[in-house]
């Protein structure tokens, strides 16, 4: 175990260094590790997931409605794969590239959570009409994907994660930070004391090699040369120390994550399945990492289908269904099924009524899914609006579905599971004592 002082250095010299991340406040020299490891792992569907046609009620009256609303994009329920939930009492249908999502769901190991999206408080569409306070900027990609990382309707500076992570950092005794992303710059995981660390699939932290070994050999050790001269200038001294230390604190880095054994689980080539391949393979090495709390985050576009919805949901949910899945397996592999859970995003819902380009546009409200062993599956959390356009539950004309679930409380049952204190979750979802029920009960 290193000195307390050396580990503050190295995680001080790799955010300096540019490694993707900043940790700051006090580390407890003795962490907890309150029922060991476990880990979030985010799916960010990027561009509005178009969720009526994930999730469809098959009961006969509401799958009338369906047909009845969403017209050109209705599909025929002999192809969707038919569950249920609320102890039998609903049928819904998921979307047939979901199939092996749909396999974890008869096995208790997914569930739905139904109409999901940001509010400021619990809104009808009287309230509205009357001047209720609703999100900023709503149906904006810009805004709704920064309204769903920070779970602030204002917009913010801050993730959700990011926060969450700010109150769980003393379990972890390593030197990477809680949150990682697989995916680029996650606002999701930027918290006050903490920021997360970018990753790419399949690279490497610090300095790649590059040319032959006995080239890249020299060029590695002219620069630690290079840093070790004293050019009288406490900047650039200060500057190539701060190198020197993030090289090395990399290098200790990758060397725990060249010894985890390699997995056996097949991963699809897919950018997703690559993506969460690195999860699985960080995840790996989390004892030697000294990794006790994790929050990834992943994604994958496309999903901004104003035209051709049917054709285009069918490769986007064939890419999204195996990979999510090879990663569940993953985890049952590496023994920690019940220490990860996995769970989608995106930034809004979309129309339910067909546009001319044979899609749909910008709407609000959407369906999500949770996996992992510790999930309360085989069941639907919330419900589905009622499908009638113009109804009750349409903020405009066109099947604009009114969030029956805030992201505060879908956001807050993953946090609470994550290791944040009840008491704590307002701290981190500031607008959460505006619902009566702040978590739904799924994990």
């Amino acid at each position: 175990m290193r000195s307390r002082r050396e580990f503050l250095r190295k995680i001080s010299a790799l955010g300096a260094a540019g490694a993707g991340f900043t940790r700051l406040g006090s580390i407890s020299a003795n962490a907890q590790t309150m029922g060991g490891y476990r880990a979030l792992v985010c799916v960010f569907l990027f561009g509005g997931n178009d969720g009526g046609n994930m999730v469809v009620p098959l009961d006969t009256a509401r799958y009338t409605q369906y047909q009845r609303g969403r017209g050109g994009l209705a599909l025929p329920s002999t192809q969707l794969g038919a569950v249920t939930a609320k102890a039998g009492a609903e049928s819904y249908g998921i979307h047939p590239q979901l199939e092996p999502l749909r396999q974890l769901y008869l096995q208790k190991r997914m569930a739905m959570v139904l109409n999901v999206g940001t509010l400021v408080r619990p809104v009808t569409k009287a309230d509205i009409r009357n001047g209720a306070p609703v999100p900023d900027n709503l149906y904006s990609h810009s805004d709704q994907t920064q309204q769903w990382q920070t779970s602030n309707p204002r917009g913010g500076r801050t993730g959700w994660g990011g926060r969450s992570a700010d109150l769980i950092q003393s379990y972890n005794t390593g030197i990477l930070p809680p949150g990682i992303s697989v995916n680029g710059n996650s606002l999701l995981l930027s918290g006050a004391q903490t920021a997360g660390l970018n990753v790419s699939p399949g690279s490497r932290l610090g300095v790649d090699s590059f040319g032959s070994e006995e080239g890249t050999q020299a060029r590695q050790a002219a620069m630690a040369q290079i840093l070790t001269f004293d050019s009288g200038v406490t900047m650039i001294s200060t500057a190539s120390g701060v190198m020197t230390t993030a090289l090395r604190a990399a290098a200790e880095v990758n060397a725990a994550l060249n010894s985890a054994p390699p997995l056996t689980t097949v991963f699809p080539q897919s950018g997703l399945g690559q993506q969460l391949a690195q999860v699985a393979q960080i995840m790996a090495a989390r004892g030697s990492l000294g990794m006790n709390r994790q929050i990834f985050f992943a994604g994958m576009g496309g999903f901004d289908n104003h035209n051709d919805l049917i054709s285009s949901q069918q490769g986007l949910y064939g890419a999204l269904g195996p990979a999510v899945a090879a990663f569940y397996n993953a985890t049952v592999e590496l023994g920690i099924a019940d220490q990860v859970t996995t769970f989608t995003e995106s930034e809004f819902g979309r129309t339910f009524n067909v546009n001319t380009g044979n899609g749909s546009d910008h709407a609000w409200g959407s369906q999500m899914m949770v996996v992992g062993g510790a999930v309360k599956g085989g069941d639907a959390y919330g419900k589905l609006p009622v499908l009638e356009m113009e109804g009750p539950d349409d903020a405009g004309s066109r099947g604009l579905w009114i969030p029956s679930t805030a992201l505060d409380q879908y956001a807050a049952t993953l946090a609470q599971w994550f290791g944040v204190q009840p008491v704590d979750l307002p701290v981190v979802f500031p607008n959460l004592p505006n619902f009566a029920t702040p978590t739904l009960g799924f994990l």
